[in-house]
């Protein structure tokens, strides 16, 4: 797997995360076309241990025979297990070396444009769409969207704020 740099202009990572040497490099890395992940499948036990954790047991999440007669025609996951998922997908997309560390501070805006059925798979494909300087390192806005395999809509589309510090 080769994974691209970014010392100069932005470049589209086709496998393997974006790599970009300090803060700097993710200045430079603006614009730069993120993704995809491999592929992720969601079965229904990540679906009920994300239930379990979050207390929302609501029936179209967690009773597959009572979600069979839906207009879904099974389980989905729940929106905010969809948008846990691009955090999983982030270190996926884009790494930032020379730094000290990286947290998230936010997101700006979350939209969940199609459900994601039981059995669906989904992927994270990003944009680094702006970089701003704080105290003590760099804000980056990344829009990452949660692919569904075979669907027209992303499952969850969220522009995420996450701090690289020096």
């Amino acid at each position: 797997m080769t994974t691209p740099y970014i010392d100069g202009a932005p470049e589209t990572a086709a496998t393997g995360p974006l790599i970009v040497s300090g803060l700097d490099g993710l200045r430079r890395a603006v614009g730069a076309q993120l993704g995809p992940t491999e592929w992720l499948q969601i079965d229904q036990a990540r679906i009920d241990g994300f239930a379990a954790v979050t207390g929302d047991h609501q029936w179209i999440h967690v009773d597959p025979v009572r979600a069979a007669s839906s207009p879904f025609g099974s389980t989905i996951a729940h929106g905010y297990l969809t948008l846990s998922l691009c955090n999983y997908f982030l270190p996926q997309l884009i790494t930032v070396e020379e730094i000290s560390m990286g947290i998230n501070y936010g997101s700006d805006r979350v939209r969940f444009p199609a459900p994601v059925t039981v059995g669906s798979r989904v992927r994270g494909r990003g944009e680094i769409l702006e970089c701003t300087d704080v105290p003590g390192g760099v804000q980056a806005k990344i829009r990452i969207t949660a692919e569904i395999e075979g669907s027209a809509k992303p499952g969850c589309v969220v522009e995420t704020l996450n701090r690289w510090m020096a």
